[in-house]
């Protein structure tokens, strides 16, 4: 397996805008591709700004959530490259597992690697996992698994299903209520970076085949989470599916409940009832 080690973060709106212009005739197989960062440090005022837009509280600790926006930059650089082979304008994150094996200090001198792997089938298309993983001080502290789904794709030959079942228990009291307005997918995006078009404007977004923007999903995960600020493990496993999209401006619930020292949570539409967002978490075993 071959394994770069970038100098800097990659500019992701050029990401974005390399992978329109090769979007048409991908395919094949995953690459056997391993990007990697060294010695990357958290900038206090870029944390400081993902708290304000995710409500986490100001901490001397990550979110559990923060190293995705570490290790996201290298993702989009695996996906819009063309040995990548589905198309990324259009990729639709739908499930998201994050295991914190301890806290991750602010001032820790992180090492990044991500990978793609697991090409799986799926009733409207295929899915295709990203890997990250996270070191400090020669250990590895966090890691991830994001699986995103490509409409009307095709896994190859021999391919397995999908896998995006997570299964939580009664929630049917809401625990609070989120009035998510209009520009939130712009004010994550300039915390975040990802600058993907389906979460900008409606006009962008309806490119892609939705009718409004939609938040992004781990902006809902990450808000879900600050919710239970205080409350959670050290180490821990959260695991979300995105089920139907957060379109903007919206209102949500969410509900909550403890689980064998962890948690179950949804969001959801107040008016509809409709699952946005279905998770767990729970202390690392």
């Amino acid at each position: 397996m071959a394994r770069t080690v970038l100098e800097a973060a990659p500019s992701m709106p050029a990401l974005f805008a390399r992978a329109a212009v090769t979007a048409r005739g991908r395919g094949g197989d995953l690459p056997d591709t391993r990007l990697a960062r060294t010695g990357v440090r958290v900038e206090a005022a870029d944390l400081a700004a993902y708290d304000r837009v995710c409500a986490f509280p100001l901490a001397d600790t990550l979110p559990a959530t923060y190293p995705h926006m570490l290790t996201f930059p290298l993702q989009l650089a695996l996906m819009s490259d063309r040995s990548f082979p589905l198309a990324l304008p259009g990729l639709v994150h739908v499930r998201n597992r994050v295991e914190v094996l301890r806290p991750v200090r602010a001032d820790e001198a992180l090492d990044l690697e991500v990978w793609a792997e697991r090409f799986a089938r799926h009733p409207r298309g295929a899915t295709v996992d990203l890997c990250a993983s996270v070191s400090a001080g020669g250990g590895e502290v966090w890691r991830s698994r994001s699986t995103y789904l490509a409409r009307g794709a095709r896994a190859p030959e021999g391919a397995p299903d999908s896998d995006l079942s997570v299964s939580v228990g009664d929630l049917a009291r809401p625990a609070a209520t989120w009035r998510v307005p209009h520009d939130a997918g712009r004010r994550y995006a300039r915390v975040s970076g990802d600058v993907n078009p389906i979460h900008l404007s409606g006009l962008t977004a309806k490119a892609f085949g939705f009718k409004r923007a939609i938040a992004h999903g781990m902006w809902a995960k990450a808000r879900a989470l600050a919710a239970l600020s205080g409350r959670l493990p050290d180490a821990m496993v959260v695991d979300v599916v995105f089920r139907k999209p957060l379109f903007l401006p919206s209102t949500v619930t969410l509900a909550t409940a403890p689980v064998d020292g962890g948690w179950d949570l949804a969001v959801r539409n107040e008016k509809s009832g409709a699952d946005h967002l279905l998770g767990t978490v729970r202390p690392l075993p």
